[in-house]
């Protein structure tokens, strides 16, 4: 709980921290966290060359994920926290081959106006890269550790890894 709450006040801090020049002109933010609410996963399908070269399909097999808004900024920048027990299963549908991802990281994310986002995470997310779109190549990954990803609003993915590891699921399953 004690890394939660550190891992949330550090992103929070850091989403609208403005340099001491700037202070005249920070944005205005809205704190005040809210409640706890569910934030159930989707089923999904990826077609073959998409991540993988086959095509996969990822389902919840347990999901007692919940968020809460942290901030909201005068910019219209959200600061929301996830956390919860997800594990995936992706299978490859060609041939029926299955595993199980846990994705029951802690995150704390910055959803910006244009959709690109920060994530600030501690423990294991499930996270897709296209080909030519972000720092990992094209594939599924269990990334686990401390790190942060940030999302541009084309969708291209940064890692920053700091502690840990992304283990590749595509050679799990096919």
């Amino acid at each position: 709980m004690k890394l939660a709450l550190t891992l949330a006040g550090i992103a929070t801090s850091l989403a609208f921290a403005a340099p001491a020049s700037a202070a005249e002109t920070a944005p205005a933010t809205t704190t005040g966290v809210g409640p706890w609410e569910p934030a159930p996963s989707a089923p999904w399908t990826q077609p073959a060359g998409a991540r993988c070269d086959f095509p996969v399909h990822g389902e919840p097999v347990v999901d007692h994920v919940e968020k809460r808004l942290l901030a909201t900024a005068a910019d219209g920048t959200k600061v929301v926290e996830y956390r919860g027990a997800l594990v995936v299963r992706l299978t490859d549908t060609d041939t029926g081959a299955s595993y199980d991802a846990d994705a029951s990281g802690h995150a704390v994310i910055e959803i910006h106006p244009d959709r690109s986002q920060r994530w600030y995470v501690a423990g294991p997310v499930l996270v897709g890269f296209a080909a030519d779109s972000g720092t990992l190549a094209r594939g599924f990954y269990t990334l686990d550790g401390l790190y942060t990803l940030d999302i541009a609003a084309d969708g291209y993915k940064s890692l920053t890894l700091y502690a840990g590891s992304a283990d590749a699921l595509c050679p799990r399953i096919g």
